[in-house]
């Protein structure tokens, strides 16, 4: 990598902006801002730079509709598709979405064919599936932010339920992004403590479902958009631990081959992100009960994966 690392965010819409500014908030690599509309990434710029003398950051950040500005970007975030409306599912968003990331996959490699790819756009585990088919990429060099927003919202949901901080709450949700997600109340633990010796299970399972409702629950509030902060974060947080080789053990889309019982598909599991991308899947023992969630969960993806290929889009 550079000796400034450098990230493009694609799409400067809620969700790339608040990527962006993360990211500068971090202090850690520079930004390409990217959009196709004329004025919105170099308006949304300007004024994080006009920020920066407040916060005493060093990095800096660009906005451009110009692809030739994002080369040799080390990360690259997709934020690009139609985001979704109210009574509107994330498959609804497929054919539309896959279009969007087939064209903004090809000129993001045209000038970062050595980047690493992380994927935003709903429905993620599809888009990151055509993302990786388009551009060829090894598997983990293309991985998808889903499970970390995930677990960050069971997380609160909990801490909400319980009163207590949420940095004292551990877990992990795996699977697609979307109904069928898998929070593991297993590995759900409150500085140690089992969350089963602190909630019921008939509650626990109350908070799972608003989990898996998280993002059409925001939808709903806001009418006119979904969740941006905290998607936004949450890419950054992949970022940062591939830039920084921090090897944090994460839930993220990524390429199975066997790992779970799941082949060839990209679907959400723990991973050791670091420089390399994906570098290792983490396989745990789940109840039988959740791997079977799991199987669903992935075989849904694979439903969606096999309906963009019969699009003939790619």
């Amino acid at each position: 990598m550079s000796s400034i690392p450098k990230i493009s965010v694609i799409g400067a819409g809620n969700v790339g902006s608040a990527a962006a500014y993360r990211a500068l908030e971090l202090n850690f690599c520079d930004i390409v801002l990217l959009d196709i509309v004329e004025g919105l990434p170099q308006g949304k710029a300007l004024d994080i730079t006009q920020m920066l003398a407040v916060t005493g950051v060093s990095s800096k950040i660009i906005g451009t509709n110009d692809y030739a500005d994002t080369k040799d970007s080390d990360v690259v975030i997709i934020t690009s598709g139609l985001a979704r409306k109210p009574g509107m599912s994330r498959d609804d968003l497929l054919s539309t979405n896959t279009k969007i990331i087939k064209e903004v996959t090809e000129k993001v490699i045209n000038y970062s064919p050595n980047c690493i790819i992380i994927v935003v756009t709903n429905p993620l585990d599809a888009m990151t599936y055509v993302a990786s088919k388009v551009s060829g990429f090894p598997k983990e060099r293309i991985v998808g932010m889903a499970g970390i927003l995930d677990t960050s919202r069971y997380k609160a949901f909990l801490s909400m339920e319980l009163n207590i901080s949420v940095s004292k709450i551990d877990s992990l949700v795996l699977g697609g992004h979307g109904d069928d997600m898998v929070p593991l109340k297993n590995y759900t633990t409150v500085s140690g403590v089992p969350i089963s010796q602190l909630i019921s299970d008939n509650r626990l399972n109350e908070i799972i479902q608003r989990t898996r409702d998280g993002g059409a629950e925001i939808v709903k509030l806001l009418k006119t958009g979904s969740a941006f902060y905290a998607p936004g974060v949450s890419s950054i947080e992949m970022a940062y631990s591939i830039i920084m080789n921090e090897r944090k053990i994460l839930p993220c889309c990524a390429y199975a081959n066997g790992e779970y019982k799941i082949n060839d598909q990209f679907v959400g599991l723990p991973v050791i992100l670091s420089s390399k991308g994906v570098e290792k899947i983490i396989e745990i023992d789940l109840s039988e009960d959740e791997q079977k969630e799991l199987e669903v969960s992935a075989s849904h993806v694979k439903e969606l994966c096999d309906l963009i290929d019969s699009f003939n889009i790619l």
